[in-house]
This record gives C-alpha cells, structure tokens and sequence, in this order.
C-alpha cells in the first residue's frame, strides 16, 4: 500500500514495483499494467509521468536488465533470486541507464530503502552489492 509517509518520486517507485509484481504474476501487458495502476492511484502528473516512463522503460529493457544481473551474480543462480529483489534490481537498473534526470546514486538509495520495506531482511545488503558492481561498470563505460 502506498502511503503520504512517503516522497513523491518513492511513491511513484512503489507504485511501479507493485506494477511489475503484479505484471510477472499475471503475464499482462505493461500497457494494461499501468491502466490499473491509473485505477488504484492517483498522482500529479510528473509523478504519474515518472511511473509510465520507468514501468514502460523496464518493459523495453527487460532482456538486457536480466542479463546485468546475471552478469553480476556471484555463484548465485538467476532463478534463484527471490522475486521482489529481481523486481527490485530491474526497475534501478533501468533508473541508472536510461532515467536521466535521476542521479543514479538516488536510484540505488531508492532500491535499498524498497528492498527493506518490501522484501527480506538480507534483500537489502544484496541489492546493494548487485547495484554497486553495475554502478562501477556504467560508470567505467561512460569515461
């Protein structure tokens, strides 16, 4: 559930997670997704801009997100990692690369902070860890 507790853009993360959640448990379409996000939320239109943009963008780049993690998982196998921190993984991974007006430290704070409300207690720590190997090498690839 999403609260007032929250900052506009986290709320709009959440919204987006949950989005995800419910895009990988029921198959749907990112469009059909988001029409029910629009049903169940309300936002001012750069918070509901923000939603559509990144829910579409994580859609748009899901191999290759998939891969990034893949890339970075240590003696871990992929369909091991729980679902929500998957989730969670893409929709930052996504934020780094191709959100520009987010400084990718903010979309890797913002992860953390979503691993500790919604997933496990080691979630956090480990999306820190994957998120922090492919900070290194975004950054590596733009010098």
């Amino acid at each position: 559930m999403i609260t007032n507790k929250h900052h506009p853009r986290r709320q709009a993360r959440i919204a987006v997670f949950q989005g995800l959640y419910a895009q990988a448990i029921s198959g749907e379409p990112a469009d059909k997704v988001i029409r029910d996000l629009w049903e169940r939320y309300s936002f001012e239109r750069p918070g509901r801009e923000f939603v559509q943009n990144l829910l579409t963008l994580v859609d748009d780049h899901h191999g290759w997100v998939e891969e990034t993690i893949k890339q970075h998982l240590q003696n871990w196998d992929y369909e091991r990692v729980a679902l929500l921190d998957r989730l969670i993984l893409q929709m930052a991974i996504t934020e780094i690369y191709f959100v520009k007006d987010v400084p990718p430290k903010v979309s890797i704070a913002e992860a953390i902070e979503i691993a500790k409300e919604y997933s496990t207690e080691e979630s956090s720590a480990f999306v820190n860890g994957i998120l922090d190997a492919v900070y290194k090498e975004y950054q590596s690839q733009k010098t």
